[in-house]
């Protein structure tokens, strides 16, 4: 006769760990950035936030650097009680990854959460995009996606079912072709996580948020991707913000190896 004892049931997984836990999130260079909405919400729902930002890219550019916005952001987040770190940090150096989680675990402690907002995003189709360019893309979006990651899931010490990855996406290639194929890179990286570290009870999942008007937008493309969604309005830094939140919560911990659209149902 077989009892109840008699079940290799385990423990549900947990949340986050009691105390502030650390989320690392990349690619923080801008106040009115997704990554920036999203060290806000984290940093509220009780979470210290390490975070990286790259000023070359934004001088790049349209838009520009802001001056003065990681140390902007940094206060914004201490108003929420939390402990942080800003790291300028070039995704694009293969190097980096290491150094960056060394840095962090030196003055902070173990990562919990990994939240990739990096990119880089250079509009260019299939005609004139350049190898320079198409390398780029590849080695920020792709590669230094997997070499974070691969840190991660190495150094990863805290509670079974505690941690998690997230990474933004995007499914935009037309005329923007380098980008959109290192996202689906970086889609399929971040997926593999889910069952590759298994074993620690990580979660790994990827949302693709639509467009977010974060300054790079034209008055044409905002009235167009608005007419597109049944909403009637863009997507927020703070819409893909309480989604990561969630995902980061003990709620969000059966949400696993999803590719999400987080779009208002974007044509």
């Amino acid at each position: 006769m077989t009892t109840s004892t008699d079940h290799d049931e385990r423990a549900p997984e947990q949340g986050p760990p009691a105390g502030r836990p650390l989320a690392l999130i990349t690619g923080v260079g801008r106040t009115v950035g997704i990554g920036a909405g999203i060290a806000r919400r984290l940093a509220a729902s009780g979470w210290d936030i390490a975070f990286t930002y790259w000023s070359s890219y934004d001088d790049r550019m349209s838009w520009g650097s802001e001056p003065g916005a990681p140390e902007a952001i940094s206060q914004q987040l201490a108003e929420q009680g939390a402990s942080t770190i800003a790291i300028e940090a070039d995704l694009a150096d293969p190097g980096t990854s290491a150094r960056v989680f060394d840095e962090v675990e030196q003055r902070m402690g173990g990562v919990t959460a990994l939240v990739m907002s990096h990119c880089e995003s250079v509009d260019s189709g299939l005609l004139d995009t350049t190898v320079e360019s198409f390398d780029r893309h590849f080695a920020v979006n792709a590669r230094a996606t997997w070499l974070l990651i691969r840190e991660f899931g190495r150094r990863f010490a805290a509670a079974r079912g505690t941690g998690r990855i997230i990474s933004l996406t995007s499914d935009h290639t037309i005329g923007n072709l380098p980008y959109g194929a290192s996202k689906g890179a970086l889609d399929r990286i971040t997926l593999a996580a889910a069952h590759e570290l298994a074993h620690l009870g990580v979660t790994a999942n990827a949302i693709n948020p639509g467009p977010v008007d974060t300054g790079w937008m034209s008055e044409e493309v905002r009235e167009h991707c608005a007419r597109s969604t049944p909403l009637g309005r863009l997507g927020t830094p703070q819409d893909t913000a309480h989604l990561v939140d969630f995902l980061c919560s003990r709620e969000g911990g059966w949400i696993n190896g999803q590719l999400l659209m987080s779009n208002g149902g974007l044509a």
